[in-house]
């Protein structure tokens, strides 16, 4: 089989180690830089895998997609965790447990007449890396943001009280990890991410995971939990292709993953909002 990797990291230590794992078994693996000009691409490869969330990779994908490739997670469902709105109403329309979301133009202009009656999340609506998740608790503190981020279109989440750890949810295929980290949103910042097995999970929660990446047409993917006081889970983001990292298995169930949709037919379909 042909593999092709679309990233500007062939070396990110999940991808590095399933390439090792699919080269031992016989396969080609190659790595295309969505940042680099592009050169005529020639013959199809049998399977791409997605890791890359920039305007350029989704373009690469995609024109790969309308030739009849096979893309791992497909350019649609990856542009669709991106926009937090979006994501929110999807969730929510699936009847997922996820964060109510109301959606705002600018930060500037939202805070301007806002009044908080109880502890916002307050995010970028567009995720990327270093974007904005913050908690608000009052006025202070929302003209603090509002000045370091005027004109952010955001999205504002009621704060659910819990425990002040993220469940860090993955799944490759139907195989699920997980682990623990504090909260960015904790006092203290985010810790170190501490392993989870997946039988310390709450009952459900898996299956929980996997209804997710099929709702929004994900094959590796990322769900950050919190468990609420009552016990019940929120769900408060969804990634495509998160990095996985330290999870015994991930790097082989990615390369079994890969050759599957390589041996499969060609689909791109996301599921209809």
């Amino acid at each position: 089989m042909r593999i092709a990797l679309i990233t500007p990291e062939p070396g990110h230590p999940l991808l590095a180690a399933a390439t090792a794992v699919l080269v031992d078994a016989g396969h080609d693996v190659a790595a295309l830089d969505p940042s680099a000009p592009q050169e005529p691409l020639g013959p199809l490869a049998d399977v791409y895998l997605l890791k890359s969330r920039t305007p350029g990779a989704l373009a690469l994908a995609r024109g790969l997609e309308r030739r009849g490739a096979t893309v791992v997670n497909p350019s649609a469902a990856t542009a669709l965790c991106q926009d937090r709105t979006l994501m929110a109403e999807r969730a929510l329309r699936a009847g997922l447990p996820f964060a109510r979301t109301r959606t705002h133009a600018s930060f500037r202009g939202w805070a301007r007449g806002a009044r908080l009656a109880a502890p916002v999340v307050v995010k970028s609506r567009y995720s990327r890396r270093g974007d904005l998740v913050a908690r608000a608790d009052g006025a202070a503190r929302l003209r603090e943001l509002a000045r370091a981020w005027p004109q952010e279109p955001v999205v504002v989440q009621d704060f659910t009280p819990n425990s002040g750890w993220d469940h860090k949810l993955w799944a490759i295929g139907d195989q699920v990890f997980a682990a623990l980290r504090r909260s960015e949103l904790s006092p203290g910042g985010r810790g170190p991410t501490e392993p989870l097995p997946l039988g310390a999970l709450p009952a459900g929660w898996a299956d929980l995971v996997r209804r997710t990446g099929e709702v929004f047409g994900l094959d590796v993917y990322g769900v950050d939990i919190v468990q609420a006081v009552d016990g019940s889970p929120l769900i408060v983001d969804v990634n495509a292709f998160p990095g996985i990292r330290g999870q015994a298995g991930a790097p082989r169930a990615l390369a079994a993953l890969a050759l599957r949709r390589a041996a499969g037919p060609r689909t791109q379909d996301v599921p209809p909002a």
